[in-house]
Protein backbone atom coordinates (compact mmCIF):
# COMPACT_ATOMS: atom_id res chain seq x y z
CA UNK A 1 0.00 0.00 0.00
CA UNK A 2 1.23 3.58 -0.79
CA UNK A 3 1.90 5.89 2.30
CA UNK A 4 -1.30 8.33 2.98
CA UNK A 5 -3.72 9.16 5.53
CA UNK A 6 -4.28 6.85 8.60
CA UNK A 7 -7.96 7.14 9.98
CA UNK A 8 -8.49 5.99 13.66
CA UNK A 9 -11.27 5.76 15.61
CA UNK A 10 -11.63 5.25 18.98
CA UNK A 11 -14.66 4.54 21.47
CA UNK A 12 -16.91 6.16 19.21
CA UNK A 13 -20.60 6.40 20.02
CA UNK A 14 -23.29 8.80 18.57
CA UNK A 15 -26.72 9.30 19.48
CA UNK A 16 -29.46 11.66 18.27
CA UNK A 17 -31.04 12.93 21.18
CA UNK A 18 -32.52 9.83 22.82
CA UNK A 19 -31.76 7.05 19.97
CA UNK A 20 -28.49 5.66 20.47
CA UNK A 21 -26.92 5.05 16.49
CA UNK A 22 -23.41 3.73 17.14
CA UNK A 23 -21.77 1.74 20.49
CA UNK A 24 -17.76 1.76 21.08
CA UNK A 25 -16.58 1.81 17.72
CA UNK A 26 -12.94 0.94 17.57
CA UNK A 27 -11.34 1.01 13.96
CA UNK A 28 -8.63 2.19 11.78
CA UNK A 29 -8.97 2.94 7.70
CA UNK A 30 -5.18 2.07 7.04
CA UNK A 31 -2.91 3.86 4.45
CA UNK A 32 -3.60 3.18 1.32
CA UNK A 33 -6.44 0.55 1.56
CA UNK A 34 -10.41 0.45 1.04
CA UNK A 35 -11.98 -0.25 4.34
CA UNK A 36 -15.91 -1.46 3.56
CA UNK A 37 -18.19 -1.14 6.09
CA UNK A 38 -21.84 -3.08 5.82
CA UNK A 39 -24.33 -3.94 8.24
CA UNK A 40 -28.28 -3.98 8.23
CA UNK A 41 -30.35 -1.29 7.44
CA UNK A 42 -30.12 1.74 10.16
CA UNK A 43 -27.08 0.61 11.97
CA UNK A 44 -25.32 3.65 11.90
CA UNK A 45 -22.91 3.31 8.54
CA UNK A 46 -23.54 6.46 6.87
CA UNK A 47 -23.56 7.83 10.18
CA UNK A 48 -20.09 7.01 10.79
CA UNK A 49 -18.57 7.88 7.59
CA UNK A 50 -19.61 11.22 8.68
CA UNK A 51 -18.00 10.98 12.21
CA UNK A 52 -14.91 9.71 9.53
CA UNK A 53 -14.84 12.99 7.65
CA UNK A 54 -15.66 15.33 10.27
CA UNK A 55 -18.83 16.12 9.31
CA UNK A 56 -20.40 14.93 12.89
CA UNK A 57 -18.98 15.23 16.11
CA UNK A 58 -19.09 11.86 18.47
CA UNK A 59 -21.12 12.01 20.82
CA UNK A 60 -18.15 10.12 22.75
CA UNK A 61 -14.97 8.81 21.62
CA UNK A 62 -12.04 10.29 19.37
CA UNK A 63 -11.28 10.31 15.55
CA UNK A 64 -7.91 10.34 14.84
CA UNK A 65 -5.67 11.12 11.40
CA UNK A 66 -2.04 10.60 11.14
CA UNK A 67 0.22 9.85 8.07
CA UNK A 68 1.37 11.71 5.28
CA UNK A 69 -0.81 14.31 3.00
CA UNK A 70 0.50 14.88 -0.17
CA UNK A 71 1.59 18.88 -0.60
CA UNK A 72 -0.86 19.29 -4.09
CA UNK A 73 -4.08 17.88 -1.69
CA UNK A 74 -6.42 20.54 -1.60
CA UNK A 75 -8.87 18.71 0.88
CA UNK A 76 -7.56 15.58 2.47
CA UNK A 77 -10.71 14.06 3.00
CA UNK A 78 -12.94 14.07 0.12
CA UNK A 79 -16.60 12.84 0.12
CA UNK A 80 -18.26 11.24 -3.01
CA UNK A 81 -22.26 10.26 -2.87
CA UNK A 82 -24.89 8.39 -4.24
CA UNK A 83 -26.61 11.51 -5.68
CA UNK A 84 -23.85 12.94 -8.98
CA UNK A 85 -24.79 16.27 -8.22
CA UNK A 86 -23.52 17.41 -11.27
CA UNK A 87 -24.36 21.22 -12.03
CA UNK A 88 -26.19 20.93 -15.58
CA UNK A 89 -25.10 24.32 -17.10
CA UNK A 90 -21.52 23.38 -16.60
CA UNK A 91 -19.49 20.32 -19.13
CA UNK A 92 -17.92 17.54 -17.40
CA UNK A 93 -14.65 19.35 -17.86
CA UNK A 94 -16.75 22.38 -15.71
CA UNK A 95 -17.99 20.30 -13.66
CA UNK A 96 -14.47 19.14 -12.24
CA UNK A 97 -12.75 22.04 -12.55
CA UNK A 98 -15.51 23.47 -10.16
CA UNK A 99 -13.45 22.03 -6.85
CA UNK A 100 -10.34 23.88 -8.09
CA UNK A 101 -11.92 27.71 -9.08
CA UNK A 102 -10.19 29.69 -6.33
CA UNK A 103 -7.59 27.59 -5.49
CA UNK A 104 -5.16 26.89 -8.40
CA UNK A 105 -3.92 29.17 -11.20
CA UNK A 106 -5.81 28.80 -14.60
CA UNK A 107 -3.10 26.78 -16.45
CA UNK A 108 -2.61 24.32 -13.15
CA UNK A 109 -5.99 23.45 -13.23
CA UNK A 110 -6.50 23.02 -16.69
CA UNK A 111 -3.81 20.56 -16.13
CA UNK A 112 -5.26 18.97 -12.87
CA UNK A 113 -8.76 18.55 -14.72
CA UNK A 114 -6.97 17.19 -17.64
CA UNK A 115 -5.19 14.13 -15.58
CA UNK A 116 -8.03 12.83 -13.87
CA UNK A 117 -10.05 13.29 -16.91
CA UNK A 118 -7.72 10.59 -18.51
CA UNK A 119 -7.66 8.88 -15.25
CA UNK A 120 -11.35 7.82 -15.27
CA UNK A 121 -11.59 7.56 -19.17
CA UNK A 122 -13.20 10.84 -19.54
CA UNK A 123 -11.56 12.80 -21.91
CA UNK A 124 -13.52 12.42 -24.84
CA UNK A 125 -16.44 13.74 -23.19
CA UNK A 126 -14.66 16.72 -21.79
CA UNK A 127 -17.32 18.81 -23.55
CA UNK A 128 -20.24 16.63 -23.21
CA UNK A 129 -23.19 17.93 -20.91
CA UNK A 130 -24.64 16.06 -17.74
CA UNK A 131 -27.59 15.62 -19.62
CA UNK A 132 -25.96 14.04 -22.44
CA UNK A 133 -24.37 11.42 -19.91
CA UNK A 134 -25.72 8.13 -18.49
CA UNK A 135 -26.04 7.48 -14.96
CA UNK A 136 -22.82 5.67 -15.12
CA UNK A 137 -21.14 8.33 -16.50
CA UNK A 138 -21.97 10.90 -14.52
CA UNK A 139 -20.84 9.10 -11.54
CA UNK A 140 -17.59 9.09 -13.02
CA UNK A 141 -17.86 12.13 -13.66
CA UNK A 142 -18.42 12.80 -9.49
CA UNK A 143 -15.54 10.37 -8.94
CA UNK A 144 -13.60 12.67 -11.06
CA UNK A 145 -14.22 15.80 -9.55
CA UNK A 146 -13.57 14.03 -6.34
CA UNK A 147 -10.13 12.91 -7.26
CA UNK A 148 -9.20 16.11 -8.25
CA UNK A 149 -8.56 17.75 -5.45
CA UNK A 150 -5.99 14.49 -5.15
CA UNK A 151 -7.33 13.65 -1.38
CA UNK A 152 -5.69 11.93 1.20
CA UNK A 153 -8.53 9.60 1.98
CA UNK A 154 -12.22 9.53 -0.54
CA UNK A 155 -15.48 8.37 1.54
CA UNK A 156 -17.86 7.27 -0.39
CA UNK A 157 -21.72 6.56 0.73
CA UNK A 158 -23.34 4.46 -1.64
CA UNK A 159 -22.07 5.88 -4.56
CA UNK A 160 -22.79 2.81 -7.19
CA UNK A 161 -26.88 2.28 -5.44
CA UNK A 162 -28.45 4.85 -7.53
CA UNK A 163 -27.65 3.13 -10.48
CA UNK A 164 -28.90 -0.67 -12.43
CA UNK A 165 -27.66 -3.65 -11.56
CA UNK A 166 -26.11 -4.09 -14.93
CA UNK A 167 -24.33 -0.50 -14.70
CA UNK A 168 -22.78 -0.76 -11.43
CA UNK A 169 -21.54 -4.04 -12.39
CA UNK A 170 -19.45 -2.81 -15.00
CA UNK A 171 -18.62 -0.18 -13.00
CA UNK A 172 -17.26 -2.06 -10.46
CA UNK A 173 -14.61 -3.30 -12.18
CA UNK A 174 -13.41 0.35 -13.24
CA UNK A 175 -13.45 1.47 -9.77
CA UNK A 176 -11.42 -1.23 -8.54
CA UNK A 177 -8.74 0.18 -11.25
CA UNK A 178 -9.38 3.83 -10.00
CA UNK A 179 -8.99 3.32 -6.53
CA UNK A 180 -6.32 1.07 -7.04
CA UNK A 181 -4.08 3.82 -9.30
CA UNK A 182 -5.24 6.39 -7.15
CA UNK A 183 -3.50 4.28 -3.79
CA UNK A 184 -6.27 6.53 -1.80
CA UNK A 185 -6.88 5.69 1.38
CA UNK A 186 -10.76 4.51 0.87
CA UNK A 187 -13.56 4.18 3.03
CA UNK A 188 -16.42 2.65 1.43
CA UNK A 189 -20.26 2.06 3.02
CA UNK A 190 -22.22 -0.27 0.74
CA UNK A 191 -25.20 -2.87 1.69
CA UNK A 192 -24.32 -4.50 -1.40
CA UNK A 193 -21.87 -7.97 -0.47
CA UNK A 194 -21.02 -8.76 -4.12
CA UNK A 195 -19.42 -4.78 -4.17
CA UNK A 196 -18.21 -5.05 -0.68
CA UNK A 197 -15.72 -7.93 -1.56
CA UNK A 198 -14.76 -6.56 -4.98
CA UNK A 199 -13.56 -3.47 -3.46
CA UNK A 200 -12.55 -4.10 -0.05
CA UNK A 201 -9.05 -4.66 1.30
CA UNK A 202 -10.94 -4.91 4.97
CA UNK A 203 -14.68 -5.09 5.32
CA UNK A 204 -15.87 -4.23 8.60
CA UNK A 205 -19.45 -6.13 9.72
CA UNK A 206 -21.87 -3.48 12.16
CA UNK A 207 -24.31 -4.74 14.13
CA UNK A 208 -28.31 -3.60 13.97
CA UNK A 209 -28.56 -0.19 16.11
CA UNK A 210 -26.97 0.46 17.88
CA UNK A 211 -24.15 -0.42 15.70
CA UNK A 212 -21.10 -1.87 17.06
CA UNK A 213 -17.79 -4.26 15.17
CA UNK A 214 -19.08 -7.15 14.68
CA UNK A 215 -15.94 -8.20 13.27
CA UNK A 216 -13.38 -7.13 10.71
CA UNK A 217 -13.05 -9.76 7.09
CA UNK A 218 -9.74 -9.32 5.61
CA UNK A 219 -9.26 -10.41 2.06
CA UNK A 220 -5.85 -9.95 0.79
CA UNK A 221 -6.31 -10.91 -2.75
CA UNK A 222 -5.17 -8.21 -4.65
CA UNK A 223 -8.46 -5.80 -6.29
CA UNK A 224 -6.97 -6.89 -9.97
CA UNK A 225 -7.23 -10.52 -9.08
CA UNK A 226 -10.52 -10.09 -8.51
CA UNK A 227 -14.01 -10.36 -10.64
CA UNK A 228 -17.56 -10.37 -9.53
CA UNK A 229 -18.29 -14.59 -9.62
CA UNK A 230 -15.58 -15.68 -8.53
CA UNK A 231 -16.16 -18.53 -6.07
CA UNK A 232 -14.03 -17.79 -2.98
CA UNK A 233 -15.83 -14.23 -3.57
CA UNK A 234 -19.21 -15.87 -3.28
CA UNK A 235 -18.02 -17.87 -0.29
CA UNK A 236 -17.19 -14.18 1.40
CA UNK A 237 -20.51 -13.09 0.55
CA UNK A 238 -22.15 -15.78 2.05
CA UNK A 239 -20.35 -15.70 4.88
CA UNK A 240 -20.79 -11.80 5.71
CA UNK A 241 -24.44 -12.91 4.97
CA UNK A 242 -24.35 -15.25 7.91
CA UNK A 243 -23.25 -12.35 10.09
CA UNK A 244 -25.96 -10.07 8.98
CA UNK A 245 -28.83 -12.00 8.08
CA UNK A 246 -30.67 -12.47 11.91
CA UNK A 247 -29.50 -8.05 12.24
CA UNK A 248 -31.38 -7.52 9.19
CA UNK A 249 -34.60 -9.51 9.70
CA UNK A 250 -34.41 -7.25 13.21
CA UNK A 251 -34.25 -4.34 11.92
CA UNK A 252 -36.75 -4.78 9.24
CA UNK A 253 -38.94 -6.04 11.95
CA UNK A 254 -38.54 -2.59 14.17
CA UNK A 255 -39.48 -0.58 10.47
CA UNK A 256 -42.36 -2.34 10.14
CA UNK A 257 -43.64 -2.01 13.54
CA UNK A 258 -42.63 1.98 13.93
CA UNK A 259 -44.59 1.86 10.42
Amino acid sequence: MSAGLRLTLTGVCHAYRDLAVLHGIDIAAEPGEVLVLVGPSGCGKSTLLGIMGGLLAPSAGSVRQDGMVAEDCLNPLTYVFQDFALLPWRTVEGNIALVLEGRLPAAARAERVADVLALTGLTEFAHAWPRQLSGGMRQRVGIARALAVRPACLLMDEPLSALDAQTRDLLLDEFAALIARAGTTTVYVTHNLPEAVRLGHRIAVLSRRPGQVREVVRIDRPLADRRIGDADLIEMEAKLWRMIRSDAAAAERERIDAA
